[in-house]
Protein backbone atom coordinates (compact mmCIF):
# COMPACT_ATOMS: atom_id res chain seq x y z
CA UNK A 1 0.00 0.00 0.00
CA UNK A 2 1.36 3.67 -0.94
CA UNK A 3 1.37 6.43 1.19
CA UNK A 4 2.15 9.96 0.16
CA UNK A 5 5.54 9.74 1.77
CA UNK A 6 6.76 7.33 -0.75
CA UNK A 7 6.29 9.77 -3.43
CA UNK A 8 9.67 11.38 -2.13
CA UNK A 9 12.93 9.74 -2.13
CA UNK A 10 13.20 8.83 1.64
CA UNK A 11 13.02 4.82 1.25
CA UNK A 12 15.00 3.33 3.84
CA UNK A 13 13.90 -0.05 3.50
CA UNK A 14 12.77 -2.11 0.11
CA UNK A 15 9.30 -1.73 1.13
CA UNK A 16 6.85 1.03 1.12
CA UNK A 17 5.79 3.16 3.84
CA UNK A 18 3.23 1.34 5.11
CA UNK A 19 5.21 -1.82 6.08
CA UNK A 20 7.97 -1.39 8.16
CA UNK A 21 10.84 -4.26 8.77
CA UNK A 22 9.63 -5.67 12.17
CA UNK A 23 6.72 -6.93 13.71
CA UNK A 24 7.23 -5.56 17.38
CA UNK A 25 4.06 -3.96 18.82
CA UNK A 26 6.66 -2.05 20.53
CA UNK A 27 7.63 0.03 17.34
CA UNK A 28 6.23 3.42 16.63
CA UNK A 29 6.94 6.33 15.62
CA UNK A 30 5.55 9.61 16.66
CA UNK A 31 5.91 13.86 18.23
CA UNK A 32 5.48 15.10 21.68
CA UNK A 33 4.47 18.88 21.44
CA UNK A 34 4.95 21.74 24.22
CA UNK A 35 3.68 24.77 25.15
CA UNK A 36 4.32 26.60 28.11
CA UNK A 37 4.11 30.27 30.50
CA UNK A 38 5.52 30.33 33.82
CA UNK A 39 3.93 33.24 34.36
CA UNK A 40 0.27 31.64 33.58
CA UNK A 41 1.46 28.29 35.29
CA UNK A 42 0.11 26.61 32.06
CA UNK A 43 1.66 23.67 30.18
CA UNK A 44 0.19 22.59 27.01
CA UNK A 45 0.71 18.81 26.10
CA UNK A 46 -0.05 16.95 22.84
CA UNK A 47 1.70 14.38 21.09
CA UNK A 48 0.73 11.46 18.03
CA UNK A 49 2.04 7.96 17.46
CA UNK A 50 1.61 5.73 14.51
CA UNK A 51 2.26 1.83 15.62
CA UNK A 52 2.32 0.19 12.04
CA UNK A 53 1.88 -3.12 14.06
CA UNK A 54 -1.20 -2.85 15.08
CA UNK A 55 -2.70 -0.36 12.52
CA UNK A 56 -3.25 2.55 14.80
CA UNK A 57 -2.50 6.53 15.32
CA UNK A 58 -3.22 7.36 19.00
CA UNK A 59 -2.44 10.89 20.41
CA UNK A 60 -3.58 13.14 22.84
CA UNK A 61 -3.72 16.93 23.73
CA UNK A 62 -4.19 18.08 27.23
CA UNK A 63 -3.10 20.84 30.05
CA UNK A 64 -2.16 21.36 33.10
CA UNK A 65 -3.13 24.69 34.62
CA UNK A 66 -2.53 25.31 37.89
CA UNK A 67 -2.61 21.79 39.24
CA UNK A 68 -5.37 21.30 37.20
CA UNK A 69 -4.63 18.57 34.36
CA UNK A 70 -7.11 18.05 31.48
CA UNK A 71 -6.17 15.43 29.22
CA UNK A 72 -8.15 14.15 25.89
CA UNK A 73 -6.84 10.54 24.16
CA UNK A 74 -7.79 10.03 20.62
CA UNK A 75 -7.49 7.35 18.69
CA UNK A 76 -7.97 5.50 15.05
CA UNK A 77 -6.99 3.06 12.22
CA UNK A 78 -3.92 4.60 10.47
CA UNK A 79 -3.61 2.84 6.94
CA UNK A 80 -7.38 4.00 5.93
CA UNK A 81 -5.65 8.07 5.93
CA UNK A 82 -2.32 8.49 5.89
CA UNK A 83 -2.43 11.95 8.07
CA UNK A 84 -1.09 13.74 11.07
CA UNK A 85 -5.10 14.13 12.34
CA UNK A 86 -7.02 12.03 14.46
CA UNK A 87 -10.35 13.52 14.77
CA UNK A 88 -10.49 17.63 16.14
CA UNK A 89 -6.60 16.87 16.78
CA UNK A 90 -4.27 17.64 13.86
CA UNK A 91 -0.81 18.86 13.36
CA UNK A 92 0.67 20.26 9.48
CA UNK A 93 4.07 20.70 8.85
CA UNK A 94 4.03 24.21 7.35
CA UNK A 95 8.23 23.98 7.32
CA UNK A 96 9.36 20.68 8.89
CA UNK A 97 12.00 21.22 11.72
CA UNK A 98 10.56 24.76 11.76
CA UNK A 99 7.20 25.21 11.62
CA UNK A 100 4.62 23.35 12.70
CA UNK A 101 1.20 24.70 12.99
CA UNK A 102 -1.02 22.39 15.88
CA UNK A 103 -4.50 22.36 16.10
CA UNK A 104 -7.75 20.71 18.82
CA UNK A 105 -11.22 22.09 18.07
CA UNK A 106 -14.05 20.39 19.46
CA UNK A 107 -17.13 21.83 21.05
CA UNK A 108 -17.39 18.59 23.25
CA UNK A 109 -14.41 19.30 25.00
CA UNK A 110 -13.39 21.89 27.40
CA UNK A 111 -9.73 22.37 25.52
CA UNK A 112 -8.87 24.26 22.74
CA UNK A 113 -6.05 25.61 20.76
CA UNK A 114 -5.04 26.98 17.17
CA UNK A 115 -0.56 27.21 17.49
CA UNK A 116 2.08 27.96 15.00
CA UNK A 117 4.81 25.84 16.85
CA UNK A 118 8.24 27.53 15.60
CA UNK A 119 11.38 26.65 16.74
CA UNK A 120 14.35 28.58 17.96
CA UNK A 121 17.42 26.05 16.82
CA UNK A 122 18.23 23.00 15.25
CA UNK A 123 16.83 20.14 16.48
CA UNK A 124 19.34 18.23 18.72
CA UNK A 125 19.87 14.48 18.01
CA UNK A 126 20.08 12.66 21.33
CA UNK A 127 22.71 9.51 21.50
CA UNK A 128 20.86 6.69 20.14
CA UNK A 129 18.74 4.86 22.60
CA UNK A 130 19.41 1.33 23.30
CA UNK A 131 19.14 -1.52 25.71
CA UNK A 132 18.74 -5.57 25.99
CA UNK A 133 17.54 -8.31 27.89
CA UNK A 134 18.48 -11.67 27.46
CA UNK A 135 20.24 -10.23 24.02
CA UNK A 136 16.62 -8.96 23.03
CA UNK A 137 16.63 -5.78 21.84
CA UNK A 138 14.07 -3.50 24.35
CA UNK A 139 14.78 -0.33 23.22
CA UNK A 140 16.05 0.36 19.92
CA UNK A 141 15.31 4.23 18.95
CA UNK A 142 16.25 7.55 17.61
CA UNK A 143 15.05 10.69 19.20
CA UNK A 144 15.35 14.43 18.73
CA UNK A 145 14.83 17.28 20.89
CA UNK A 146 14.15 20.79 20.02
CA UNK A 147 13.44 24.46 21.34
CA UNK A 148 10.96 26.88 20.66
CA UNK A 149 8.68 29.50 20.99
CA UNK A 150 5.05 29.64 19.82
CA UNK A 151 2.07 32.00 18.07
CA UNK A 152 -2.12 31.60 18.81
CA UNK A 153 -4.39 31.15 21.12
CA UNK A 154 -5.47 28.27 24.09
CA UNK A 155 -8.60 27.87 25.14
CA UNK A 156 -9.33 25.63 28.20
CA UNK A 157 -12.98 26.10 30.02
CA UNK A 158 -13.91 29.58 30.25
CA UNK A 159 -10.38 31.35 29.78
CA UNK A 160 -8.53 32.17 26.45
CA UNK A 161 -4.81 32.83 26.03
CA UNK A 162 -3.28 34.84 23.47
CA UNK A 163 0.00 33.25 22.23
CA UNK A 164 2.59 35.83 21.49
CA UNK A 165 6.48 34.69 20.71
CA UNK A 166 8.99 35.29 23.27
CA UNK A 167 6.31 35.27 25.91
CA UNK A 168 5.62 31.64 25.73
CA UNK A 169 7.98 28.79 25.02
CA UNK A 170 7.91 25.38 23.63
CA UNK A 171 9.46 21.74 23.48
CA UNK A 172 9.13 18.87 21.15
CA UNK A 173 10.59 15.88 20.27
CA UNK A 174 10.33 13.21 17.54
CA UNK A 175 11.33 9.67 17.91
CA UNK A 176 10.67 6.05 16.43
CA UNK A 177 11.93 2.85 16.68
CA UNK A 178 11.07 -0.11 19.19
CA UNK A 179 10.01 1.97 22.79
CA UNK A 180 9.91 0.09 25.82
CA UNK A 181 6.76 -2.45 25.77
CA UNK A 182 3.38 -0.97 26.84
CA UNK A 183 1.09 -3.50 28.47
CA UNK A 184 -1.28 -4.73 27.27
CA UNK A 185 0.60 -5.76 23.84
CA UNK A 186 3.64 -6.79 25.97
CA UNK A 187 4.14 -10.36 26.71
CA UNK A 188 3.31 -11.38 30.23
CA UNK A 189 6.03 -11.79 32.09
CA UNK A 190 5.52 -15.01 33.91
CA UNK A 191 5.89 -16.77 30.93
CA UNK A 192 9.33 -15.61 30.53
CA UNK A 193 12.52 -16.24 32.22
CA UNK A 194 13.29 -13.26 34.99
CA UNK A 195 14.80 -10.36 33.47
CA UNK A 196 18.58 -9.70 33.62
CA UNK A 197 19.94 -7.29 36.49
CA UNK A 198 21.32 -4.17 35.05
CA UNK A 199 25.14 -3.80 36.07
CA UNK A 200 24.11 -0.22 37.39
CA UNK A 201 20.64 0.99 37.81
CA UNK A 202 19.06 4.14 36.85
CA UNK A 203 17.80 6.32 39.73
CA UNK A 204 17.94 10.14 38.18
CA UNK A 205 16.36 11.39 35.05
CA UNK A 206 17.01 14.95 34.24
CA UNK A 207 16.05 16.36 30.46
CA UNK A 208 15.49 19.88 29.81
CA UNK A 209 15.09 21.93 26.69
CA UNK A 210 15.27 25.50 27.70
CA UNK A 211 14.88 29.18 25.61
CA UNK A 212 15.97 32.67 26.56
CA UNK A 213 16.14 35.92 24.05
CA UNK A 214 19.51 35.47 23.78
CA UNK A 215 20.27 31.52 22.80
CA UNK A 216 18.46 28.69 23.94
CA UNK A 217 19.99 24.64 24.72
CA UNK A 218 19.18 21.31 25.46
CA UNK A 219 20.82 19.10 27.78
CA UNK A 220 19.65 15.87 29.60
CA UNK A 221 21.72 13.24 32.34
CA UNK A 222 20.82 9.84 34.13
CA UNK A 223 22.84 8.78 37.45
CA UNK A 224 22.90 5.62 38.72
CA UNK A 225 22.00 4.98 42.47
CA UNK A 226 25.60 6.45 43.61
CA UNK A 227 24.97 9.95 41.33
CA UNK A 228 27.38 8.40 38.33
CA UNK A 229 26.73 9.35 35.41
CA UNK A 230 27.28 6.76 33.49
CA UNK A 231 25.77 4.58 30.34
CA UNK A 232 23.42 1.95 31.43
CA UNK A 233 21.13 -0.77 29.83
CA UNK A 234 18.08 1.66 30.06
CA UNK A 235 15.42 2.66 28.18
CA UNK A 236 17.19 6.68 28.99
CA UNK A 237 20.63 5.25 29.31
CA UNK A 238 22.71 8.31 28.01
CA UNK A 239 25.39 9.50 30.75
CA UNK A 240 25.48 13.31 29.74
CA UNK A 241 24.77 15.49 26.27
CA UNK A 242 23.65 19.08 25.75
CA UNK A 243 24.22 21.98 22.95
CA UNK A 244 23.74 25.59 23.11
CA UNK A 245 22.80 26.87 20.15
CA UNK A 246 22.86 31.04 19.24
CA UNK A 247 20.10 31.63 17.07
CA UNK A 248 18.58 29.10 14.12
CA UNK A 249 22.17 29.79 11.88
CA UNK A 250 23.97 31.19 14.64
CA UNK A 251 26.91 29.43 16.23
CA UNK A 252 26.36 26.06 18.58
CA UNK A 253 28.60 25.37 21.24
CA UNK A 254 28.82 21.75 22.38
CA UNK A 255 28.11 20.80 26.81
CA UNK A 256 30.62 18.06 28.00
CA UNK A 257 29.42 17.32 31.45
CA UNK A 258 27.21 18.85 34.38
CA UNK A 259 27.21 18.67 38.02
CA UNK A 260 23.75 19.93 40.30
CA UNK A 261 22.66 20.91 43.76
CA UNK A 262 19.26 19.97 43.35
CA UNK A 263 16.53 20.85 46.02
CA UNK A 264 13.29 18.33 46.05
CA UNK A 265 9.77 19.44 47.91
CA UNK A 266 10.00 18.55 51.83
CA UNK A 267 8.69 15.32 52.27
CA UNK A 268 8.99 13.98 48.39
CA UNK A 269 10.91 13.21 45.40
CA UNK A 270 9.26 16.33 43.82
CA UNK A 271 11.55 18.71 41.86
CA UNK A 272 11.33 22.28 43.43
CA UNK A 273 15.20 24.51 42.55
CA UNK A 274 18.24 23.85 42.23
CA UNK A 275 21.78 25.02 40.48
CA UNK A 276 23.22 23.16 37.78
CA UNK A 277 26.74 24.23 36.70
CA UNK A 278 27.72 23.20 33.03
CA UNK A 279 30.83 22.96 31.16
CA UNK A 280 31.61 23.66 27.58
CA UNK A 281 33.77 22.42 24.80
CA UNK A 282 35.11 25.60 25.23
CA UNK A 283 36.32 25.09 28.45
CA UNK A 284 33.41 27.95 29.15
CA UNK A 285 31.31 27.55 32.65
CA UNK A 286 27.81 28.18 32.74
CA UNK A 287 25.66 28.45 35.56
CA UNK A 288 21.63 27.74 35.77
CA UNK A 289 19.29 28.48 38.52
CA UNK A 290 16.21 26.71 38.01
CA UNK A 291 13.03 27.20 39.87
CA UNK A 292 9.54 24.81 39.36
CA UNK A 293 6.81 27.51 39.51
CA UNK A 294 3.90 25.61 39.52
CA UNK A 295 2.95 21.75 40.04
CA UNK A 296 4.38 19.68 37.43
CA UNK A 297 2.08 17.78 35.20
CA UNK A 298 1.46 13.75 34.46
CA UNK A 299 2.28 11.54 31.40
CA UNK A 300 -0.17 8.88 33.41
CA UNK A 301 -2.49 10.46 31.23
CA UNK A 302 -1.17 11.17 28.17
CA UNK A 303 -2.19 6.88 26.91
CA UNK A 304 1.47 5.66 26.77
CA UNK A 305 0.57 3.08 29.59
CA UNK A 306 3.99 2.13 30.69
CA UNK A 307 1.91 1.80 34.21
CA UNK A 308 -1.15 0.84 33.23
CA UNK A 309 -4.77 2.13 33.73
CA UNK A 310 -4.15 5.63 31.36
CA UNK A 311 -7.05 4.25 29.63
CA UNK A 312 -10.21 3.84 30.12
CA UNK A 313 -10.34 0.24 28.58
CA UNK A 314 -6.61 -0.50 29.68
CA UNK A 315 -5.46 -0.53 26.22
CA UNK A 316 -2.36 2.15 25.34
CA UNK A 317 -1.86 4.65 22.57
CA UNK A 318 -1.22 1.45 19.79
CA UNK A 319 -3.72 -0.23 20.94
CA UNK A 320 -7.65 -0.82 19.24
CA UNK A 321 -9.84 0.47 21.73
CA UNK A 322 -13.42 -0.55 19.61
CA UNK A 323 -14.66 2.27 17.95
CA UNK A 324 -12.94 4.39 14.30
CA UNK A 325 -12.08 6.95 15.60
CA UNK A 326 -12.11 6.73 19.41
CA UNK A 327 -11.96 9.90 21.86
CA UNK A 328 -12.19 9.96 25.58
CA UNK A 329 -10.80 12.27 28.14
CA UNK A 330 -10.52 12.93 32.08
CA UNK A 331 -9.71 15.87 34.35
CA UNK A 332 -7.31 15.47 38.25
CA UNK A 333 -6.42 17.54 40.68
CA UNK A 334 -2.63 17.28 40.72
CA UNK A 335 -2.48 20.89 42.64
CA UNK A 336 -1.03 19.19 45.58
CA UNK A 337 1.93 16.57 45.21
CA UNK A 338 2.78 13.87 46.47
CA UNK A 339 -0.82 12.61 45.71
CA UNK A 340 -2.92 9.42 46.12
CA UNK A 341 -5.08 9.34 43.00
CA UNK A 342 -6.24 5.55 40.91
CA UNK A 343 -5.80 5.67 37.78
CA UNK A 344 -8.88 3.95 35.49
CA UNK A 345 -7.18 0.50 36.15
CA UNK A 346 -7.70 0.88 40.31
CA UNK A 347 -3.99 1.50 40.40
CA UNK A 348 -2.47 4.17 42.15
CA UNK A 349 -0.68 6.68 40.32
CA UNK A 350 3.61 7.43 40.55
CA UNK A 351 2.87 10.15 43.68
CA UNK A 352 4.31 13.38 41.59
CA UNK A 353 3.92 14.73 37.80
CA UNK A 354 7.33 14.47 36.37
CA UNK A 355 7.63 17.42 33.65
CA UNK A 356 7.25 20.49 35.00
CA UNK A 357 7.41 24.59 33.34
CA UNK A 358 10.74 25.82 35.04
CA UNK A 359 12.13 29.81 34.84
CA UNK A 360 15.95 29.62 34.24
CA UNK A 361 18.40 32.35 34.89
CA UNK A 362 21.52 31.24 32.95
CA UNK A 363 24.57 32.98 33.34
CA UNK A 364 27.07 32.94 30.96
CA UNK A 365 31.00 32.15 30.45
CA UNK A 366 31.29 36.24 30.38
CA UNK A 367 29.15 36.88 33.27
CA UNK A 368 25.89 38.02 31.19
CA UNK A 369 22.72 36.40 32.63
CA UNK A 370 19.77 35.69 30.36
CA UNK A 371 16.06 34.91 32.12
CA UNK A 372 14.11 32.06 30.15
CA UNK A 373 11.79 28.96 30.64
CA UNK A 374 12.13 25.49 30.31
CA UNK A 375 10.46 22.03 29.85
CA UNK A 376 11.98 20.18 32.80
CA UNK A 377 11.36 16.24 32.95
CA UNK A 378 12.55 15.03 36.01
CA UNK A 379 12.81 11.51 37.81
CA UNK A 380 14.53 10.40 41.31
CA UNK A 381 13.16 6.62 41.76
CA UNK A 382 14.43 4.29 44.09
CA UNK A 383 17.98 5.11 46.06
CA UNK A 384 19.72 7.83 45.44
CA UNK A 385 23.12 8.40 47.47
CA UNK A 386 24.22 11.46 46.86
CA UNK A 387 20.94 13.34 48.36
CA UNK A 388 20.49 10.44 51.04
CA UNK A 389 17.44 8.80 49.22
CA UNK A 390 16.99 5.45 50.42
Amino acid sequence: MLTPYDEFPVHQSSRPFSEIPVTDYSWDDGYYFGVYSAEHRLFLFTGMRVNPNTDIIGGYAGIMLDGIQYTVRLSRTWRREFDTRIGPLSYRFTRPMYEIHLAFDSPDHEIGFDLDWLALAPAHEEAHHSAQNRMRMTTDQTRYTQGGTASGTIRFKDKVFDVRPHEWYGSRDHSWGIYAGRDPLRPDPRWLPPPEVPAAKRSMRFWLPFQTPDYSGFYQWHEDEEGRQIKMNDTFGTPFEGAINFGFDGPKVKLVSAEHDLTLKPGSRAFSHGTVILHDENGGRWVHEILADCPPWSPATIGYNVDGGSWKDGGNIGSWHGADPYIEHDEFDFSIQPYEILNHMGKPMRPHGRDHVVTVKSTGPDGKVSHGQGQLEFLCEGRYAPYGLT
